[in-house]
């Protein structure tokens, strides 16, 4: 086993903490636009037509909540790891979605961070960046599970 030298730490270390508060910060973000805009999240979940109206309505009625949940869980540094394992199974969900839409020649704005739905605009282009960046937070997410940043974290010393 060879030994981290300081500066390798230090390297391993920031992508550590930039992985931890970027994605507390994706999830803040998120679930607070989905939840002061309910009816536009259900319709958003709606548009990708995967689900029964029930399903839209739980979905669209607890994402918001758990994405603050995670955020919040994240920033304190709460279950690091599992919180990491959690977020990295959500956005592969997000992947597939969108995967699903494109495939099935669907033109709907992700609704990832705010309104979405139809939108003719929408390309393949679009449907790519959407799963390269969803792709990143995958990799933060695994980062985080893998190899937790314990500073700041509650309780002290926890992953």
């Amino acid at each position: 086993m060879t030994r981290s030298t300081g500066g390798s730490t230090l390297v391993l270390d920031t992508i550590s903490f930039l992985a931890r508060f970027g994605l507390a910060a994706v999830w803040l973000y998120s679930g607070w636009v989905k939840i002061t805009d309910p009816l536009a999240t259900k319709q958003s979940v709606n548009a990708y037509k995967l689900f029964s109206p029930d399903m839209v309505n739980f979905i669209g009625t607890a994402l918001p909540p758990v994405e603050i949940a995670l955020g919040v869980m994240l920033a304190i540094g709460l279950l690091l790891r599992l919180t990491g394992a959690v977020s990295a199974v959500i956005f592969l969900g997000f992947i597939a979605g969108i995967a699903s839409a494109w495939a099935r020649g669907l033109t709907i704005d992700c609704g990832c961070f705010g309104t979405g739905g139809d939108n003719p605009n929408v390309t393949g282009w679009t449907y790519a960046t959407e799963i390269l960046r969803d792709l990143l937070f995958v990799a933060m997410a695994w980062w985080t599970a893998w190899r937790p940043f314990n500073r700041f974290a509650f309780p002290p010393g926890k992953k």
